[in-house]
């Protein structure tokens, strides 16, 4: 059976919601603090303090110092007593031993009680603010405890209370106390009382839970919801998309009859919610927010300075619709799409455009396309103006003359645009890439200078460059710039201009291969003595080329080739004073007119050479083995024969034609 101290303790940890640990750890810390105050212990000195949950028994243990004589007993002990918890002790030492009062247990419980509430109370609120961060953006069920003009106070699990401010309480909501709310877990702070938690049911994160808690398209991720805009009792726009095909995000979410979409507006106090469809073309996303109204058109200005401007034209009948009851329809509309709209009516949107083609000279263009309809719309919006009625076909004929005037400027700012970034770009590459990375700080320009160009907001030089280029006048407006400071200006970006050039050029011929001579497919040329018949003039020597060892015969066909010669009396050379008129009919006529044949004709000595020396021939590379050619005469057939010798494998010379 379990003693009074075990029931009181499980009391309180199924009371307060807490983990066993932590009252544990409360109660030993108020304990140890009782024990502090009982014998007047310094702050200083160690103390801890153990209690058995199954038996409630409490025991202290102290820190003191190990002396001979024991002079006070809080702080000091005596070496037998400590050699009892430690053997290795020593006088002058630290040691920790039990040091219980004998009367601790009813002191403790008198002194100790406050420190243990409030021990208690800290860490039942560290676990509520644990619990409701993880929470924030849920919806939390709570029952009205206190209701005062200013705020709503709900009691919520773990004996948590939050509150909900008028700011995020639906506009004509009541409360009654023990009624039963859902709100959204807003925030968690914390106070010196507490987590402080905020509640709210006019925040659009609320609406948004409540689709996905009624809707199982949204929750289980088939349908998204990708904008709200709300204005908490009177009234909602929500954009859904489908993110699987054949689901329909509008109707899944208004359900049969509308019974989803019902639950949720009895909820929120009826506060009526407009279902639209998303759609990635910004034109019919605007139409779309804008309904239940009826749009004719709708014209973007994507680059307007500021925030997205669009033009929207409704008929005459429905602008009061599209506005809605104190702007309402447009103001959620912008704030949906994230869009300004300009809502105009057709006979509104016709006059404007009249206007500005007769006014504005960035209309002319414009208007010398539509010269011949000018005058037709002007009679339509003055019969319009008289009261006069107006046929469906006129109506039609307004409405296509704004279409075309809108779109005619729409497509010309395009273009400038268009030249605008062509000028961009090409003003971007006569500045230096090194340019961007060097900071104005670091630009070599004198501090007052420095100053009238710091107003810019350019943060490199090359920002300022490329300003520089683009718009000139907008440096010389600036406040202080003078004619001297622009020349100083220009001055120092010309000089770094050039060092940047210079480093950018000495670092790309850095970065070239150095070049590399091809190979040539010739051998080595090598001398070549020709041996010249009686009465002619000293052998001279001649350069050969020897090419490789697999393409000697080829090479030498090249040089010499293998064909027959024309006959003697088809051959006229062109001769000169003094020379032969006759055909030459010896081998010596032949060779004053084929001089390089005398280059080969003797070549048997060179062979004899090469056989001798074919091992000190092979050490050189390229060198091969040479050709016997011998040139005979055959005046029968009136030809000029070519005979070649050469020994293969070790073999007995050969001969062949």
């Amino acid at each position: 059976m379990k003693n009074e101290f075990a029931l009181a303790f499980n009391e309180v940890l199924e009371e307060k919601g807490l983990p066993k640990e932590i009252v544990i750890e409360a109660l030993q810390a108020a304990l140890a603090s009782a024990y502090r105050r009982h014998v007047n212990a310094s702050n200083a000195q160690h103390v801890d303090a153990v209690i058995d949950p199954e038996t409630g028994r409490v025991t202290i243990f102290a820190e003191k110092e190990i002396v001979e004589d024991v002079e006070d007993e809080r702080t000091e002990v005596s070496l037998t007593d400590a050699r009892q918890v430690d053997q290795d002790a020593a006088l002058g030492e630290m040691v920790i031993v039990e040091s219980t009062p004998n009367n601790f247990g009813r002191v403790a419980a008198q002194t100790a009680r406050q420190v243990i509430q409030q021990r208690i109370r800290e860490a039942e609120r560290e676990a509520q603010f644990n619990h409701f961060s993880k929470q924030i953006g849920e919806i939390m069920s709570g029952v009205v405890q206190a209701v005062n003009s200013q705020t709503v106070t709900l009691g919520l699990e773990m004996k948590a209370e939050g509150q909900m401010p008028r700011a995020q309480q639906i506009p004509g909501e009541r409360f009654r106390v023990h009624d039963r709310v859902r709100a959204l877990l807003l925030e968690v702070k914390i106070t010196p009382r507490g987590p402080q938690i905020i509640l709210s049911r006019a925040h659009r994160n609320f609406l948004r839970r409540l689709l996905e808690n009624e809707v199982p398209e949204i929750y289980h991720g088939l349908v998204e919801i990708r904008s709200i805009a709300r204005e908490p009792g009177q009234r909602s726009k929500v954009a859904v998309a489908a993110l699987q095909s054949g689901v329909d995000p509008v109707g899944a979410c208004v359900g049969i009859r509308g019974v989803r979409i019902q639950a949720i507006v009895r909820e929120l106090n009826d506060e009526k919610i407009d279902v639209i469809e998303w759609s990635s073309d910004p034109a019919v996303y605007i139409a779309k927010a804008l309904s239940p109204a009826r749009v004719s058109g709708v014209y973007l200005n994507e680059h307007a300075k500021g925030v997205k401007t669009a033009t929207v034209v409704v008929p005459e009948d429905q602008l009061s619709l599209a506005i809605g009851r104190d702007g309402q329809n447009a103001r959620l509309g912008a704030k949906l799409t994230a869009w300004k709209i300009d809502i105009k009516s057709l006979p509104e949107a016709t006059s404007d455009a009249l206007y500005k083609l007769q006014n504005d000279p960035d209309y002319a263009s414009i208007a010398a396309s539509e010269e011949s309809n000018i005058s037709l719309v002007e009679a339509i919006l003055a019969k319009k103006s008289e009261g006069r009625p107006v046929t469906p076909e006129e109506y039609h004929l307004l409405t296509q003359f704004v279409d075309r005037v809108e779109r005619g400027l729409i497509r010309q700012r395009e273009t400038e645009i268009q030249a605008e970034e062509a000028e961009m770009l090409k003003a971007r590459a006569n500045v230096p890439a090194r340019a961007f990375e060097v900071a104005l700080e670091d630009f070599d320009i004198s501090d007052r200078v420095y100053a009238v160009i710091s107003e810019t907001g350019l943060q490199t030089v090359g920002d300022l460059m490329l300003q520089m280029a683009l718009d000139e006048d907008s440096i010389w407006k600036l406040s202080g710039m003078g004619p001297k400071a622009m020349q100083e200006l220009k001055s120092a970006i010309e000089t770094l201009q050039e060092q940047l050039r210079s480093e950018e050029a000495a670092v790309a011929i850095e970065a070239e291969p150095a070049g590399e001579i091809a190979p040539t497919e010739e051998a080595a040329i090598e001398p070549v003595e020709v041996e010249q018949p009686v009465g002619e003039a000293e052998p001279v020597e001649a350069e050969v080329a020897q090419p490789a060892e697999p393409e000697v015969e080829e090479a030498l066909e090249a040089v010499i080739p293998e064909v027959e010669s024309p006959p003697v009396e088809e051959i006229e050379p062109a001769r000169e004073e003094g020379e032969l008129e006759e055909e030459p009919g010896t081998l010596d006529e032949i060779f004053a007119l084929r001089p390089e044949i005398l280059e080969y004709s003797n070549a048997e000595e060179d062979l004899e050479q090469d056989d001798e020396g074919t091992s000190d021939a092979k050490k050189k590379k390229g060198k091969k083995k040479k050709k016997f050619v011998e040139v005979e005469y055959d005046p029968d057939k009136d030809v000029l024969l070519t005979k070649k010798k050469h020994k293969r494998d070790g073999s007995e010379w050969e001969e062949g034609w």
